[in-house]
């Protein structure tokens, strides 16, 4: 049977057609509203007084008293307010007060209760009290913890999953209060580093300096087991000697030993203040099952607050409105006044209504954004670095052609940052259990992993091979060599002698003398995806250099921090920014009674040796000098010869922004410098539009093409009809 089409096909095909050019011709149409069509963000947001940034992994904890990563405290450094900060400008770094009236007031105490003076040596300190003052009338963001019904009684106090039944997020809540901040308020935050619900990363140091802080924890460990599971601990019944309010702006902290450091710590979010609503508030039943808590939405007095947290897609922070006011620096170095960075000088702070970081995990559409104009700042991706910098013949860096006319800023800064690859001390394999034969083991591992070429391939010469433990910026640094990998600066030592370490450890040509099994390591790590695999594979090529067998066990971040924590891992990558400007905070990295496994310490290989644990307590009290020099160098020494890390190497930090984004200096201690940030959105604004312009070549391409197809079939199409009709 054949088949004929029927008039009403043929209408069909006609409205088809219809849609066709209609569908062709839309965006031609829509030209004409002037609106940018790849915009990735909400029309209302266009003209705001907004930064826009990503994050690539998400925060873990937002809680002051846990989080102690560096993609978290991109956000707890700009709500929580310790009493001290970093100037932003000057350097060298400069702590003043933030929401304090002064400096502390530092005072040395003998063992019989006399006050030493200030130049009185280490030794004769029995105690250190630091007594601090804040300004009267600061106020906490609005949140609804401190919401109170017209009787002055909590209004959220005593809910239940029924009064939750509608609320998912933090804003579902109706009400909101304030109150001011007090002393007792930073007490309380001292307290909660104590706290067996918490497991404060830092409590195994402090407690070491802080009086009392240990019995706390002790006590508080009694309470917690007489209570539920998912009670809420109250702190504030329970003094120590290490922290007391004198006054209701003003307490003491007492230290009971010499730790001229510990002034660094008061500018970090551990020693900002917590209020004990917001704890009661997020312990009642049903929170924790919505996320609500301080690690999902903190509560602090700084000039911004977390308005928005979906971790999987973008974390929001708007302008508090109740914060207490600040103004831009003044002053700063010499330079900075030519570069612009004085331009907004006495102007209050924040200089931005708002902050969105989307989750950006690839490089490339990251990239791609920050050249559209949708992302303020970036870094530069070994992929992207040729786009971006090119060096002139002296070897400096400056902006490819392309980056200049855009109007882009190159920002550069050596970091006081450490990269490397960690052993666990406590593996059988590769740690102490394994004596002299673990340690043959990660020497040859160290000899045969080339992080100059690392550097090379994978960065674009954006590093420094590391020697040791300390960064360039830090006193005890020394620009030498590690004799046990290299045998003269830059010359690493064969691979050759890797394999005879190798075979001197029980595993010549990479297999056990004992039982002829391969040799078979693993290396665990948050890296994933396809931009990290280049890096993995390169790595499984370092220890194929030894006959060695990598296995990759990755995983995201908050796991892999966990499998850390609980000592499970063999080896692994990691970092270390500078919290403060000494070399005590990297060195602690390695001091054993700070372990991560079992002790939630920074130790994170788990070291120990006993003689570098006694070199460690005698330098971290001791002033600059000659003296401490030495103790630096035998402990470097000793670290170089156990190889707990391959020391990786020391950051080159290569940063761009776009010509409306100002104020940007690197500040490599302060974690609270988005207030000083400025924006010109209105340029922005401009910018987005020229640089996103639709293309409609392509379109007519397409409608022409069309037309050559189509037309002769309607003009058959046609003549059929009319013929028939």
């Amino acid at each position: 049977m054949n088949y004929t089409p029927s008039r009403y096909e043929g209408l069909v095909h006609y409205g088809t057609m219809r849609l066709w050019f209609i569908s062709l011709f839309l965006p031609v149409l829509l030209a004409g509203c002037g609106e940018v069509w790849n915009n990735p963000y909400p029309h209302e947001d266009s003209g705001q007084n907004t930064l826009y940034s990503v994050f690539e992994e998400r925060p873990k904890h937002l809680d002051p008293a846990r989080s102690y990563s560096s993609n978290e405290v991109e956000f707890t450094g700009q709500i929580y307010e310790p009493p001290l900060q970093y100037h932003f400008l000057k350097r060298p770094y400069t702590l003043e007060p933030l929401t304090t009236a002064g400096l502390p007031v530092v005072r040395y105490w003998s063992s019989d209760g006399h006050e030493l003076s200030p130049e009185a040596p280490a030794y004769a300190i029995a105690r250190t009290t630091y007594d601090i003052s804040i300004k009267p009338g600061i106020r906490y963001q609005p949140h609804p913890a401190f919401a109170v019904e017209e009787s002055g009684q909590p209004r959220y106090l005593g809910l239940n999953e029924q009064g939750l039944a509608s609320i998912n997020t933090l804003g579902d809540f109706v009400y909101t209060g304030t109150r001011e901040l007090t002393a007792e308020d930073y007490i309380y935050e001292i307290k909660r580093l104590a706290s067996p619900r918490l497991n404060s990363p830092i409590f195994g140091l402090m407690s070491e300096y802080i009086d009392g802080l240990d019995e706390l924890n002790r006590q508080l460990v009694v309470v917690a087991k007489s209570l539920p599971r998912d009670a809420w601990l109250d702190l504030r019944p329970y003094e120590f000697p290490g922290a007391k309010a004198t006054g209701r702006y003003s307490f003491r902290i007492t230290l009971k030993t010499h730790y001229p450091q510990f002034i660094y710590w008061l500018a970090m979010p551990f020693f900002a203040p917590v209020p004990w609503e917001a704890e009661r508030f997020y312990t009642q039943p049903g929170m924790a099952e919505r996320n609500l808590n301080l690690d999902w939405f903190p509560v602090g007095t700084g000039p911004f607050m977390l308005s928005e947290n979906d971790p999987n897609r973008r974390m929001v922070m708007a302008r508090n409105p109740n914060f207490h006011g600040e103004n831009y620096p003044t002053e700063g170095e010499i330079e900075d006044s030519k570069k612009g960075l004085l331009t907004d000088a006495g102007k209050s702070l924040p200089l931005i209504d708002r902050a969105v970081f989307t989750l950006e995990k690839e490089e490339i559409p990251q990239w791609n954004k920050f050249l559209q104009g949708y992302y303020d700042a970036s870094g530069i991706s070994s992929d992207n670095f040729d786009q971006a910098v090119q060096f002139s013949p002296e070897g400096e860096a400056d902006l490819t052609s392309e980056m200049k006319e855009k109007g882009i800023r190159l920002v550069t800064a050596v970091t006081t940052s450490s990269s490397y690859m960690g052993f666990n001390m406590k593996d059988p394999v590769v740690g102490h259990p394994g004596g002299e034969s673990a340690r043959k083991l990660r020497q040859a591992i160290s000899i045969a992993v080339d992080y100059e070429e690392y550097i090379s391939i994978f960065l674009n010469g954006r590093g420094i091979p590391a020697q040791g433990v300390l960064p360039p910026g830090i006193f005890g640094y020394k620009d030498d060599f590690n004799s046990v990998v290299y045998t003269s600066p830059g010359k690493r030592r064969s691979i050759e002698e890797a394999r005879r370490l190798l075979a001197e450890a029980g595993y010549p040509n990479g297999r056990s003398a004992k039982t002829g099994e391969p040799l078979v390591l693993y290396f665990d790590t948050s890296a994933t995806g396809p931009d990290a695999k280049s890096r993995l594979d390169w790595l499984i090529k370092q220890f194929s250099k030894l006959d060695i067998q990598l296995v990759i066990r990755a995983t995201d971040y908050n796991r892999f921090q966990d499998k850390m924590l609980q000592g499970n891992a063999q080896i692994f990558q990691w970092g270390w920014n500078a919290d403060y400007p000494d070399p005590e905070n990297f060195l602690f990295l390695l001091y054993g009674p700070n372990a991560k496994a079992g002790r939630n310490g920074e130790n994170a290989a788990n070291y120990t040796n006993p003689e570098f644990d006694r070199l460690f307590v005698q330098m971290k009290g001791m002033a600059n000098g000659q003296q401490r020099q030495e103790i630096i160098d035998r402990m470097t020494l000793m670290l170089r010869e156990d190889a707990p890390w391959l020391f990786g190497f020391h950051p080159k930090a290569f940063s761009l922004q776009h010509a409306w984004m100002g104020n940007v200096k690197p500040n490599l201690m302060a974690n609270n410098t988005l207030k000083y940030r400025r924006i010109d959105f209105l340029q922005r604004e401009r910018k987005r539009a020229d640089w996103n312009k639709p293309v409609f070549w392509p379109f007519v391409v397409s409608l022409l093409l069309l037309v050559a197809i189509v037309w002769p079939a309607w003009r058959q199409y046609r003549k059929q009809e009319e013929a028939r009709a």
